[in-house]
């Protein structure tokens, strides 16, 4: 019986896998989450981008269009190991060639993870200027009961582009220490709005809670309001039910949690959910004065009765790291894994930092990342295997060599004054131990390493300081492991994995990769040979797989190159948007004075004749009303936000 029952419920998991199939086209945006209008990049002329919603088992397919018109692209799935499926990741010159304006490439890949998970864009400054977006992955047999789920995104955002902000950070750092000058983030958001998300919750219910922090600096601190929660996931992985009631949540760039909320017996009032970014990583290691206007603080509620008040949260401009913090090195995987023993490969980290063309940049072991001329993955699989296994084939992107099976431990020692958010593609690792702020570098292993470490695969290292991290190279492929802040990504503060180069030639590149690829199929050193690789077709066929008609028409050959007359080829403005499909005859008319972005006025309505090319949304400040269950949340929640988008209702 017991057998029969397992084989049914294999079965029936088995017919209710599906494939996902999802047409992408990423475009600008006119939005202001805070009341501040601005471009951003969001998908299909919708801001913010929205939510995958997939079970266990599912099959993703997304074609991706690059529609912005004057910027290379690309999307990389935070968390998702790619097993097997590496050209899949989406991180530009390592897994694939960045996908270039006019262009379109898919990305397909089984779901074979469970839990909160995220994408975004690769490309420098394109996730903190709006691309990007909660992944939820559901558990056919979850650990632990509950009603309800919500989806709650954490991020730091700024009134300028990124362009002009990178290349401001570019400036401020010639001949001065790196990463003590990081433009500063205007305010927080939850879920891409500003005080505007209301959790509707029923008394005696339990809520599975996904925390996403999608931010491009500095950590955020969350608390819910006089409520029991429990911390039951992170960053993929289940654990053991951690009580946290009235502790702070701490949740670094790139790192995801999943609570369990339960609620109150009655519905007398309402509750807060307080949120503030990490004010210590920006001000206080720094030293640096607090601007005027800069707002830290946001709320979302938790809403029993609509006719009832929101009560106000706390105002944070400092946090106490002593006080009622969540340490996530407690958590217990609910597998209970055991530590990895014994290690095979240790690579230690030493960070740095050096003059490099006169302005200050991060180095691994002294040196710093550049991005290669072709695809890392790309050099591995054009070389022979006995030379893929050579370092130097890869240039300067800080390449480490691993074979199959081995246990390897990373020593990351933080010798800056600042923290770091690392983050590994491909898998997960074990922590073994972190040291506090200022705990000095690696000497020697603490005696109370856990026998089930907890697992993630995002680590805050703290400043002055060093963790341990371990994990089994059983996916070939070629992995970023980098600091998540983007600032200091392009600093260079990136290593990557060369893992299992004898089984990695196993991976093929699908041959619309290959077609944006111009270098695709040069061997190190050499001239381009023809596609070694062909695309594999789930019907068994080979060839190209023949896609679908897309929405957006085939790319126009004739797109313009890259705007550079513009810092990074970004716009400033709605009507400096370049169009990949050309200027039209006859212009349209222009919106009356005196509505401007710069002015922030909300422009007057019908302003645009429905020929006006669709690359161009303009969203005002206002309410929008927000269907959970398809954007941000699930089953029959509903999320319900205000302030973010004038008269824009989305059914996403």
């Amino acid at each position: 019986f017991h057998s029969r029952a397992l084989l049914l419920s294999w079965l029936v998991g088995f017919t209710a896998a599906k494939d996902i199939h999802l047409d992408w086209n990423i475009t600008w945006v006119w939005a202001a989450p805070d009341g501040f209008g601005r471009p951003m990049i969001g998908i299909n002329n919708e801001w913010p981008c929205p939510i995958v919603n997939a079970d266990l088992g599912d099959r993703l397919i997304v074609d991706v269009h690059n529609g912005l018109g004057n910027q290379s692209t690309g999307i990389h799935w935070h968390g998702f190991h790619q097993y097997m499926t590496g050209t899949m990741d989406g991180s530009n010159q390592v897994t694939q060639c960045a996908l270039p304006p006019g262009s379109s490439m898919r990305y397909e890949f089984d779901v074979n993870q469970t839990g909160t998970y995220w994408y975004h864009s690769h490309e420098m400054g394109q996730y903190p200027d709006g691309l990007r977006g909660p992944f939820i992955v559901r558990d056919p047999s979850p650990p632990f009961a509950y009603d309800d789920e919500f989806t709650l995104t954490l991020t730091d955002h700024y009134h300028e582009q990124m362009s002009v902000l990178l290349q401001q950070y570019e400036a401020d750092s010639v001949g001065a220490q790196a990463g003590v000058n990081e433009p500063l983030p205007a305010a927080a958001l939850i879920n891409e709005g500003f005080d505007t998300t209301t959790l509707r919750v029923e008394p005696n219910k339990t809520y599975l809670i996904h925390l996403v922090c999608v931010g491009n600096w500095p950590g955020h601190v969350i608390v819910f309001d006089d409520h029991e929660i429990s911390v039951v996931e992170v960053d993929g992985t289940w654990v053991d039910a951690y009580p946290a009631r009235d502790k702070k949540i701490r949740l670094a760039t790139g790192q995801r949690m999943s609570i369990l909320l339960k609620t109150k017996d009655n519905t007398d009032r309402n509750y807060a959910i307080w949120d503030s970014m990490d004010v210590n990583m920006m001000f206080f290691y720094q030293n640096r004065a607090i601007p005027e206007g800069f707002n830290p603080n946001t709320t979302a509620w938790l809403v029993y009765d609509e006719a009832k008040e929101l009560p106000p949260a706390p105002d944070v401009h400092e946090l106490d790291p002593n006080n009622d913090f969540v340490d996530d090195l407690v958590f217990v995987p609910a597998s209970h894994e055991s530590l990895l023993e014994k290690v095979d490969r240790q690579i230690i980290f030493d960070t740095g930092v050096t003059q490099r063309d006169g302005r200050s940049v991060y180095t691994i072991n002294g040196q710093t990342y550049v991005d290669p001329e072709e695809p890392t993955l790309y050099t591995a699989l054009a070389a022979s295997p006995e030379n893929a296994s050579n370092a130097s084939i890869y240039g300067q992107v800080n390449p480490f060599v691993v074979q199959y099976g081995e246990v390897v431990e990373i020593i990351i020692n933080n010798h800056h004054g600042n923290l770091h958010p690392w983050h590994m593609h491909g898998h997960q690792f074990q922590v073994l131990q972190r040291t506090i702020p200022e705990g000095g570098y690696f000497d020697g292993y603490f005696a109370n390493i856990s026998s089930t470490p907890v697992k993630r695969d995002t680590i805050m290292v703290q400043n002055h300081g060093h963790a341990v991290l371990r994990f089994r190279a059983n996916n070939p492929g070629v992995w970023l492991i980098h600091c998540h802040i983007e600032w200091h990504v392009t600093k260079g503060l990136t290593g990557t994995l060369i893992e299992a180069p004898a089984q990695m030639h196993k991976i093929s590149v699908p041959l619309d990769h290959q077609r944006i690829c111009p270098s695709y199929g040069t061997p190190p050193g050499g001239t381009p040979s023809s596609p070694p690789h062909d695309a594999p077709r789930p019907d068994g066929a080979s060839g190209s797989p023949q896609y679908p008609p897309k929405p957006w028409g085939e790319p126009d050959a004739s797109a313009p190159e890259q705007d550079d007359s513009q810092p990074g080829g970004t716009p400033d403005s709605p009507e400096d948007f370049p169009q990949p499909w050309g200027e039209p005859e006859e212009s349209p008319q222009e919106p009356p004075q005196p509505w401007s972005p710069s002015n922030n006025a909300q422009p007057p309505a019908n302003t645009y004749a429905p020929e006006y090319p669709s690359g161009y949304v303009p969203v005002a400040p206002g309410p929008v009303i927000i269907d959970s269950e398809l954007h941000y949340g699930g089953k029959s929640s509903h999320v319900e936000c205000s302030g973010v988008n004038a008269g824009h209702t989305q059914d996403t």
